[in-house]
């Protein structure tokens, strides 16, 4: 008799009724033969050994195979999608497998009845729950069986690896965006030495002389609506969104001796003309609400006050930080135009932003 084997005694007492018309139960040889168990319990975990094999191809796969245009090819499609897509499939394909063989040569499989009985939560309900769910482990043989169980664990972590390396593709982070040609990344805009500042919307250029004292205008820079040669934009799409959505700006124009000038802030205005970023730096909404006497500018979100005569210090409101200045000048023509890009990231605060 296996050691696994229910005695009829036995069987009569664990069932409520002592023939509930099962058939006879029948032995498998993993049952009757340890050294069959045995050869299963190594099967199970060549699969799950293999799984692990295929994750880790995956990971060689993804930063071995190149994608571009003129990419691998493989049976017509590109080698690094097919590379990809076997591996992950196979490492999950054969912990199924495994998992399969394991329930169907070294699980317990003894069949089980029972009556039914109310629902209801009681503790004996949850004792037997509890026994169950013993009984189950036990019937897994997963405590008997290290090999199966450390190779299934092993496989599942394996998985972990494909997952970190998908997660990661989802795109670079936005701090190791670096492209200010076209003022891409947290830390660039679209602005630059010499860039004409011109009206949104309208995109005319503005006039140092043409703005008088209160006066407030949403501005964008010019290479928003600049084209080549052939009279296409230069940018376009996304570039044209992303780079508005950062760029923004506002100029105001007050009296000259209103002005408080920050430590090497001399020089970034022209005749009272000051120029701040337009994105709040609590949560990005677009600011343009002014207060002219007191040239304090409003978010209406979250009522941020930032005072624009005083190097946008936060006065009131949620905001941890100024408003982001932009260092002006005028061109030979009179225009106004932005002497750099700001030297500070715009928008709201992130946790890598490095305080200026």
């Amino acid at each position: 008799m296996s050691p696994n084997e229910i005695t009829p005694h036995e069987q009569a007492e664990a069932e409520p009724i002592a023939d509930p018309g099962l058939p006879a139960h029948q032995w498998r040889p993993t049952d009757l033969d340890e050294k069959a168990a045995k050869r299963a319990e190594r099967q199970v975990a060549a699969f799950f050994i293999t799984s692990i094999v295929f994750a880790i191809l995956f990971v060689v796969a993804y930063f071995t195979l190149e994608i571009g245009e003129d990419w691998d090819v493989f049976m017509g499609f590109g080698a690094s999608t097919a590379a990809l897509g076997v591996t992950l499939g196979m490492a999950l394909l054969l912990i199924g497998v495994g998992i399969i063989q394991w329930a169907r040569k070294l699980m317990g499989d003894h069949e089980i009845s029972e009556q039914r009985h109310p629902a209801v939560s009681s503790p004996e309900d949850r004792e037997d729950v509890l026994a169950s769910l013993e009984l189950g482990i036990a019937e897994s043989g997963i405590s008997r069986r290290p090999l199966v169980r450390n190779s299934l664990l092993g496989a599942v972590a394996a998985l972990g690896l494909p997952a970190v390396v998908l997660l990661r593709d989802l795109g670079p982070l936005p701090k190791d965006v670096v492209d200010p040609e076209r003022g891409k990344g947290l830390e660039h805009t679209l602005w630059k030495k010499g860039e004409r500042i011109v009206r949104d919307v309208i995109g005319t250029p503005i006039l140092a002389s043409e703005l008088q004292v209160g006066d407030l205008v949403n501005c964008q820079p010019e290479i928003l609506l600049a084209t080549d040669e052939r009279g296409n934009h230069i940018l376009h799409g996304v570039d044209v969104q992303v780079g508005k959505s950062k760029a923004s700006l506002i100029l105001l124009r007050m009296e000259p001796d209103d002005i408080t000038h920050g430590r090497g802030r001399e020089n970034w205005t022209v005749d009272g003309i000051v120029a701040y970023s337009k994105i709040c730096t609590h949560v990005g909404c677009p600011i343009s609400l002014n207060e002219r006497t007191t040239h304090h500018l409003l978010c209406p979100c979250h009522q941020s006050t930032f005072d624009l005569a005083d190097s946008g210090r936060v006065v009131f409101g949620p905001a941890a930080r100024a408003l982001p200045q932009l260092p002006i000048a005028v061109d030979g023509e009179g225009y106004l135009v932005a002497q750099s890009d700001f030297t500070e990231p715009v928008g709201p605060s992130y946790w890598e932003r490095d305080s200026k």
